[in-house]
């Protein structure tokens, strides 16, 4: 009888694992700490289903790669990702990376759930392969402006900076609020400082300012900059990109950074799985979850139900996005089309206009609902 090379014993060992391709930003430039949530959720499910004894007994095993916000990076890790025989990629944060992301996968018929990037063009033409967990950018921005429109401002300002995310965010305010008699006007922060956008903001007329802009640069200056301009006491600062919800926020600009409505994508209330899962992750992270770190547990959650329902072909995944009914953190995950979206896309994904309390900045405070 011959023995078998420990190579082909190596080699059983890796059939017997499902490996998931995890797409996080965990180094600058990206948001890290988004990607460090992120990262957290996803591990925890994995830690679950593992716990559950896997799928049809194979363990779930994440290859998990640092996009840096770099959409090439992200782009070569997917290809990477498809040569070690992932079953499926999960992730990513930042919107144009994930368009990368998705359009490559897209290409090598590698099976793609983003967690977290909202960008309703995530791929050229319509696909197959791509699902999407939060709400597209068009639902989750037209909220926001309802959100502004209720609240009575009619002039917004907007400092952005150059990038296809922020200028579709504008486009979307500025299509949700003119029909209304709205108006959105532009301050480009590639050509201002912050005090000079204070100076800019001062003949406006507006009554709020929206950062389109990255973490923590320019926002925080921008932020501190108009805080300490008496003549723009009165001016609501917005967030749409959702920049307050995380600690290193607050820790930068303390009461400065309290009331300012971002968008957040959570229910108004938590089932039983979603409090256990909050728990869980408030230890694993030692501080309270963001929604993105739902997001990568509702990830998994999803591809570990398309494995064990339809097989760990990535042909059959594909196929297997519009029969997803599976119970998530933030409610049941369903996929299907919408209009304008080129992915299969949970239509039912919550969406809140939230702020941190002025009286106590590590409260959070539900605005409005969307």
């Amino acid at each position: 009888m011959s023995t078998p090379s420990s190579t082909s014993g190596r080699e059983r060992a890796a059939d017997a694992v499902l490996r998931i391709g995890a797409l996080v930003p965990l180094t600058r430039p990206g948001w890290a700490e988004a990607g460090r949530h992120l990262l957290a959720g996803l591990e925890l499910a994995v830690r679950d289903v593992n716990g559950a004894g896997g799928i049809a007994g194979r363990p779930l095993e994440l290859v998990v790669r640092d996009t840096a916000a770099d959409p090439l990076r992200a782009a070569a890790a997917v290809d990477e990702l498809a040569r070690l025989g992932v079953a499926a990629v999960a992730g990513e944060y930042h919107s144009v990376v994930a368009r990368a992301a998705a359009g490559r996968a897209d290409a090598l018929g590698l099976p793609f759930l983003c967690s977290s990037a909202v960008l309703d063009a995530l791929t050229e033409h319509p696909t197959e392969w791509v699902a999407r967990l939060p709400a597209p950018q068009s639902r989750g921005w037209r909220t926001y402006a309802d959100f502004l429109f209720g609240a009575g401002h009619r002039r917004i300002a907007v400092a952005a900076d150059a990038s296809v995310y922020w200028a579709s965010g504008a486009r979307i305010l500025r299509d949700r609020l003119t029909p209304r008699g709205g108006t959105v006007v532009e301050h480009d922060m590639g050509a201002l400082t912050p005090t000079a956008l204070c100076d800019e903001l001062v003949g406006d007329g507006a009554t709020a300012l929206l950062l389109l802009v990255g973490h923590p640069e320019p926002a925080v200056p921008i932020v501190q900059a108009v805080r300490r301009d008496q003549r723009l006491a009165e001016l609501m600062i917005g967030a749409p990109a959702g920049q307050p919800e995380f600690t290193e926020w607050a820790a930068l600009l303390g009461d400065d950074g309290a009331g300012i409505p971002f968008l957040r994508y959570l229910p108004e209330r938590l089932g039983p799985l979603g409090v256990r899962v909050e728990r869980d992750l408030r230890e694993r992270l030692a501080e309270a979850p963001s929604f993105v770190a739902f997001e990568g547990y509702d990830t998994i959650t999803v591809l570990a139900d398309v494995l064990r329902t339809h097989g760990a072909e990535r042909a059959r995944t594909a196929v297997a996005w519009p029969h997803v009914a599976v119970e998530g953190t933030r409610g049941q995950i369903r996929f299907s089309r919408a209009p304008g979206i080129s992915v299969w896309q949970w239509a039912e994904a919550p969406v809140q206009v939230v702020d941190r309390d002025p009286a106590r900045p590590d409260r959070l405070r539900v605005l409005h609902t969307g």
